[in-house]
């Protein structure tokens, strides 16, 4: 590889990061233009971690030897069990704990095969193998994204030239780069998705950050919590409450998710959330069919946690149709995006009526107005109630018990 091709290269990946191309579209690319300018990477693969509640990291992977592999993986904690064992008979471990930057092992010329990953790339007939770590700065660190890992592999009879090898040292950490850039973007996507909801997480990320700023929209509203929480948590052991708490939100979060509704937030053992269309009837049809979804879930988790002698619960939920503003609210120093409006109060409102009345879900006359023919048919009317802090009577609804 001729230095003016290096520099080539050096700068294509600078304007291919400032760009936020994507890590498999810059792996795929950079090697196969090493390649063409005489670098012969026959494997190729970058590691690095991420900050996300299930997922440790990406493992992105690139070979030109006609065997298909996966483009990109993501994995799981590497701190117990055959995950940890891996991790530990790595070249990338030995390289963290002893503080080295590269580990190369000339397979041509009679260099120790002495980790597992080295031998599989040796029985497949590599000649040379290299792994690279770059570390960040501790302030620089994001989770547990604190370096890039790759390793680089040859089947060229001689493996890897000392231009090679200088180009590879001159080249990677500028990958390294660009790929932070994109797996930065790819994090923030996820925090603001995971804290905010997916529809106001979009809306920062869009700019939608000043103080103040709200747009004023129709929704079907959705306020549920749990029952017996309080008595719940006084009998159970202290170390049930957090686990119970986790499998009736994942119940919740995903039914609404899975009906095309937006979780706002999470208020101890309560979850609002919106649905909103085009067409109020769609929302309020939106919403009834979480409710759907949730209540086979729920009835699927009671039947595992009391197999394994675990307190169970049931959700109430209170579903309301009407305006509300949407957008940012707080000081400067802390925001919260969310919805606020005397529609929002009823909702909370309507859902606290459940335990008076024996019913695992009410809705309000608004939305039964709101919701299709075929749907309004399926519900009776369990009264009109007097709403803490709502200034007029309203009258509930509720699933017919005859048609569940």
């Amino acid at each position: 590889m001729q230095t003016s091709d290096v520099d080539r290269l050096a700068d294509w990946l600078v304007r291919r990061g400032l760009k936020g191309t994507a890590e498999t579209d810059l792996l795929q690319d950079f090697c196969e233009q090493c390649d063409a300018a005489g670098l012969p990477i026959t494997r190729a693969l970058v590691v690095i971690d991420t900050l996300h509640p299930v997922h440790e990291g990406t493992v992105f992977r690139w070979r030109n030897d006609n065997v298909e592999e996966q483009a990109a993986t993501q994995y799981g904690r590497t701190t117990e069990g055959e995950a940890a064992a891996s991790w530990q008979r790595s070249p990338f471990y030995h390289l963290v704990q002893t503080g080295g930057e590269e580990l190369r092992r000339r397979l041509c010329c009679g260099g120790p095969d002495d980790f597992p990953s080295i031998q599989e790339v040796k029985e497949a007939g590599h000649t040379d193998y290299v792994a690279l770590v770059y570390r960040f700065a501790s302030d620089a660190t994001i989770g547990e994204m604190d370096c890039v890992y790759s390793s680089w592999s040859t089947v060229h009879p001689g493996g890897f030239s000392d231009a090679n090898m200088a180009a590879l040292r001159r080249l990677v950490p500028a990958l390294g780069l660009a790929m932070k850039s994109a797996a930065l973007a790819r994090i923030a996507d996820t925090l603001v998705e995971v804290y905010l909801g997916r529809d106001a997480g979009r809306r920062v990320l869009q700019g939608r950050i000043q103080r103040g700023i709200a747009d004023r929209i129709g929704a079907a509203l959705w306020f549920s919590d749990l029952r017996s929480y309080t008595t719940i948590t006084d009998s159970a052991p202290p170390g049930e409450i957090i686990p119970l708490l986790n499998d009736y939100a994942e119940a919740v979060i995903t039914a609404i998710y899975e009906a095309g509704g937006d979780v706002l937030k999470l208020i101890g053992d309560g979850t609002l959330a919106l649905f909103r269309a085009d067409d109020p009837a769609e929302a309020t049809r939106s919403a009834l069919k979480a409710e759907e979804i949730l209540r086979t879930r729920v009835h699927e988790l009671n039947e595992r946690r009391r197999a394994e002698e675990r307190p169970t619960t049931s959700v109430y939920i209170g579903l309301h149709v009407g305006e509300v503003f949407y957008g940012n609210i707080g000081s400067n120093e802390r925001l919260d995006f969310t919805v606020v409006g005397p529609a929002v109060n009823e909702t909370s409102r309507i859902a606290s009526m459940c335990r008076s009345v024996d019913r695992p879900m009410l809705v309000s006359a608004d939305f039964a107005d709101a919701l299709p023919p075929e749907e309004r048919a399926r519900l009776v009317s369990v009264g009109r109630f007097a709403l803490r802090g709502v200034g007029k009577a309203k009258e509930l609804f509720t699933l017919d018990p005859e048609l569940l």
